[in-house]
């Protein structure tokens, strides 16, 4: 996982923090947020929702903002979190975490979508923020990145799933893969298509 940049001096930083998750619809894998505090004396050009960016444009987009923000961090929350506390309550927990992990207290919290996380600052969601608020946006962008990054490592120590092709998510090859060889220990149980293998008790599972 990328090391989050610790803060300097700065003057004139709003410290509003920008915060996204990535990874709430796949099968397999984490769920990753990123918090991002933006420098207005460093702006980074073309910063938009990740998904509406090329691979490889997300990618020189990250390493500028790693670069250039004020701070920022990118965290994670677990299968087994999600399977334990939902999806939801996963996202959210990952996006505390990336907050926290920042080394500055943020001035405001905006996070994209319908939730904020539980942070000790104010905190708001901002319904497509990430196609609204920049430091949203570079948010997505890092939150993206870093788990796509995970899914490709994942390919590799499971091979057979197409986990660098389709990120962990319920394509079509993807789901003929689970039912040809059992959902993998990085498949989320709690996911309708898991979950009803499993159930199945008829396919091979490696707890």
């Amino acid at each position: 996982m990328p090391v989050p940049r610790r803060p300097m001096a700065s003057p004139a930083i709003s410290r509003l923090c920008g915060v996204d998750e990535a990874g709430r619809g796949p099968l397999a894998g984490a769920v990753f947020a990123a918090a991002v505090i933006l420098d207005p004396a460093r702006p980074v050009e073309g910063l938009a929702d990740s998904k509406l960016l090329a691979a490889a444009r997300r990618e020189r987009l990250a390493a500028e903002i790693r670069d250039r923000a004020f701070a920022w961090a990118v965290a994670s929350a677990s299968v087994e979190e999600i399977d334990e506390i939902n999806i939801l309550q996963a996202s959210l927990l990952a996006m505390a975490r990336a907050v926290e992990a920042l080394g500055v207290v943020p001035g405001e919290v905006v996070a994209d979508g319908l939730h904020a996380p539980a942070v000790a600052c104010p905190a708001r969601a901002v319904v497509k923020g990430d196609r609204t608020v920049p430091a949203i946006s570079a948010a997505s962008i890092l939150a993206k990145t870093a788990r796509d990054a995970e899914m490709r490592e994942l390919d590799a120590r499971f091979p057979g799933y197409g986990f660098a092709q389709h990120m962990g998510y319920p394509t079509a090859a993807h789901v003929e893969a689970l039912r040809r060889l059992g959902p993998a220990p990085v498949h989320r149980r709690t996911f309708g298509p898991v979950k009803a293998l499993l159930a199945q008790r008829t396919l091979p599972f490696v707890p």
